[in-house]
């Protein structure tokens, strides 16, 4: 058997928004009826990436918990965020004028950073299910994050479950 369903969060502007949808995903799971099979969380965004990861119960002066400054921290070592033009190749001129026919503005196209970003992650998680409950071990939560920071907007969390 195939289930699919999806669900919204809302992203932040100005910081990587991390959304734990541990619980959400368990709602889809038990209204599929599968006991037995996996679990796909994935997002069709691409600056967007879902993780596997524990609870760090600190939090950041930034409000997000420590694990998740730590990995932002290292992301902004390794691929720097995009605050103004000339940082990465992309958007060029064509992809600009691309956006502006579709009503978006230069701003939003300088998230170069959060494509690499997700790309490298990954947009897909695959959790194995047993019984029902999702084998994500102890103290195991699942996160989908926008990476974007060019603006909020609502995004959408993808899961779906293949099994018996």
């Amino acid at each position: 058997m195939v289930y699919r369903e999806a669900f919204k969060v809302q992203s932040n502007d100005k910081m990587c928004s991390f959304h734990d949808v541990t619980a959400g995903t368990r709602e889809v799971v038990e209204r599929s009826g599968i006991k037995n099979g996996i679990v796909v969380v994935y997002s069709h965004h691409t600056t967007c990436c879902v993780i596997t990861q524990e609870c760090a119960f600190d939090e950041s002066i930034t409000g997000l918990e420590t694990l998740q400054q730590d990995l932002v921290n290292i992301m902004d070592d390794i691929i720097p965020v995009c605050k103004h033009e000339g940082i990465y190749l992309h958007p060029g001129p064509k992809a600009l004028k691309f956006a502006e026919e579709h009503d978006e503005d230069a701003r939003g196209c300088h998230n170069t950073d959060a494509h690499l970003r997700s790309s490298i992650i990954g947009r897909s998680e695959t959790i194995v299910l047993i019984d029902g409950e999702l084998d994500l071990g102890e103290f195991g939560h699942i996160h989908f994050i926008d990476f974007d920071q060019t603006r909020a907007r609502q995004r959408t969390v993808q899961v779906m479950i293949i099994g018996e």
